[in-house]
């Protein structure tokens, strides 16, 4: 069954402003299944199939002769050539919506996207199933901790219970999971771990240690949550520092990691420089780390990284889906140890927001909030606690308790 997805309207609001339109996303997230159904009658290319990919990748110039626009080519990365083409048509035909690709690795990392495509063509990122789209609501708007937000979405929410949430949190968010309850979990992330391996990361990069590159996988997914440390990463999988800042890259590049950037101005000057790393979906993290039921995750050690990383992903996923590709989401720790889990900005204020798996917030848990008074030039919004109590209610001032249903 087909789970409507947000970014459908993103995607036919950027064709109605280009001439071409990407989707970039993991592999397995539904970027073909939602491009499909967008573009139903037009002509349909997968680059998959080695007779197509031979032919964009040596006869590029008579591709689109053969597969005219308006078309969709399914895993455009596999040939870069055609970007110039798409370039070259565009300025020809200077039409609206002609082209619609996907592929499975960040925009800036499909050489020629940037430069055939600069002002041509809109991007949208893609994910697995948010917690809105698996629940079947139509609220869209990215995730800010503001009256206005709530007053609207506490119109479109659905009750979802403590024991449904690390259900979500550890089988993930990949639809063919979510559409298939008797598939296995294991083999289902099993299988996808050697796909990627085989086919994304041997495109990406030439990686002779297949063995050493799943170890690392696993270290970056129990490092979820936390600050990134390379040299840590590299001394638990036996690998140089370079090789594992090139390792990371690829695991960014492949939207399964999402590094959140600390915030600081030229007057934070006690700011942490490094940034904070999430495993994008929770399902491939605990798969990862081996914990294999829902009840050993939520009463386990990683229990608290798991829930920051799942808060933090559903807020990525709400300005993903609306086309915004620059997230405002930053944290904040300085030298004496103080930590904001997320800021978000937004026209010059920083909106606070803390992360925590119980389902008892207290005002203390806001204190680190104050701090932001004390940086000259910001303006402080409303903020709160992300956590598992079931109601919205105001803690403190503007600041609220927010349920995960209100994500």
């Amino acid at each position: 069954m087909y789970i409507n997805r947000h970014a459908e309207k993103t995607v036919q609001e950027l064709s109605r402003m280009f001439g071409a339109v990407l989707v970039a996303g993991p592999r397995q997230v539904g970027k073909t299944t939602m491009l499909e159904r967008l573009t139903a009658g037009m002509n349909y290319a997968t680059l998959d199939d080695p007779i197509l990919r031979a032919s964009a990748m040596e006869e590029s110039g008579t591709f689109f002769k053969d597969n005219p626009p308006p078309v969709f080519v399914d895993e455009i990365q596999k040939a870069p050539a055609l970007f110039e083409q798409i370039k070259l048509c565009l300025d020809r035909e200077r039409k609206k919506g002609q082209f619609f690709m996907c592929g499975s690795q960040q925009f800036k990392m499909m050489k020629g996207v940037s430069e055939s495509l600069a002002g041509r063509i809109g991007l949208v990122t893609l994910l697995g199933l948010s917690l809105r789209e698996s629940h079947g609501i139509s609220f869209d708007v990215p995730f800010l901790p503001t009256e206005e937000y709530f007053s609207q979405r506490k119109l479109h929410t659905a009750d979802i219970s403590y024991d449904e949430v690390w259900n979500a949190i550890h089988r993930g968010s990949m639809p063919e999971l979510q559409d298939n309850p008797d598939f296995n979990w294991q083999m289902f992330y099993g299988a996808y771990v050697r796909t990627y391996i085989d086919r994304d990361v041997r495109e990406l990069s030439e990686i002779g240690d297949t063995v050493k590159f799943t170890k690392f996988m696993v270290a970056v997914a129990a490092a979820t949550g936390q600050l990134l440390n390379l040299s840590s990463l590299a001394r638990d999988v036996g690998i140089s520092q370079p090789t594992a800042e090139r390792w990371l890259s690829i695991l960014v590049a492949s939207n399964l990691v999402y590094l959140l950037q600390p915030y600081s101005n030229n007057i934070t000057k006690r700011a942490v420089k490094t940034p904070k790393l999430y495993f994008l979906d929770t399902g491939l993290a605990a798969y990862l780390t081996r914990w294999n039921t829902a009840d050993v995750l939520k009463n386990g050690a990683m229990a608290g990284a798991f829930f920051e990383s799942f808060v933090i992903s559903e807020i990525v996923k709400s300005y993903y889906n609306r086309g915004i590709l620059e997230l405002p989401l930053y944290f904040y720790r300085d030298k004496d140890m103080n930590e904001i889990d997320l800021l978000i900005e937004e026209n010059g204020t920083l909106y606070p927001i803390e992360i925590k798996k119980h389902a008892d917030p207290q005002k203390r848990d806001m204190d680190a909030f104050d701090l932001l008074d004390k940086i000259p030039g910001v303006k402080r919004g409303s903020g709160g606690i992300v956590c598992l109590y079931d109601r919205l209610i105001t803690l403190r001032g503007t600041d609220k308790v927010i349920p995960v249903n209100f994500l």
